[in-house]
């Protein structure tokens, strides 16, 4: 049986999992990050993206968080989430509009733009996005 590590993955809404887990991804601000049992103490910011993880058995499961922090310690990892979903609960179609309205909005310009709110907006649904297709990879479907 493969090595695990205890995970938690929570957001201020809800604790989205807890248990033992054989490896965790996620999208760190400096790049991807991979995470297994007896990796070094770490602490990093998280992009908005998906959490990939490999549960004790070799299940997958994603969840999309919209940005946070990941902490591993020596026999437990946690991300704690600005916000976070379980992938199968994204709407795609929700997601699209939002890319859209936020791409909109940067060609639009007007007096009360607000830029950085508008880039964040664009980065989140387009991450929902990325999150979705990996989703769709992982089961075959297209």
């Amino acid at each position: 049986m493969a090595m695990t590590v205890h995970c938690d993955i929570v957001s201020a809404e809800e604790n989205l999992f807890s248990g033992l887990v054989e490896r965790i991804i996620a999208s760190g601000e400096l790049g991807d990050l991979g995470v297994e049992p007896g990796h070094a103490a770490l602490l990093s910011p998280l992009k908005p993206g998906p959490v990939r993880i490999v549960k004790q058995g070799g299940e997958e499961e994603v969840i999309y968080v919209s940005g946070g922090y990941l902490e591993v310690q020596p026999n437990s990892v946690t991300v704690l989430a600005d916000t976070a979903s379980r992938a199968d609960d994204l709407d795609e179609a929700a997601a699209l509009e939002a890319k859209r309205h936020a791409e909109q909005a940067m060609e639009n310009q007007g007096a009360d733009f607000d830029y950085s709110r508008a880039l964040t907006q664009l980065a989140e649904a387009a991450a929902q996005l990325r999150t979705i297709q990996q989703i769709r990879e992982k089961l075959g479907k297209h």
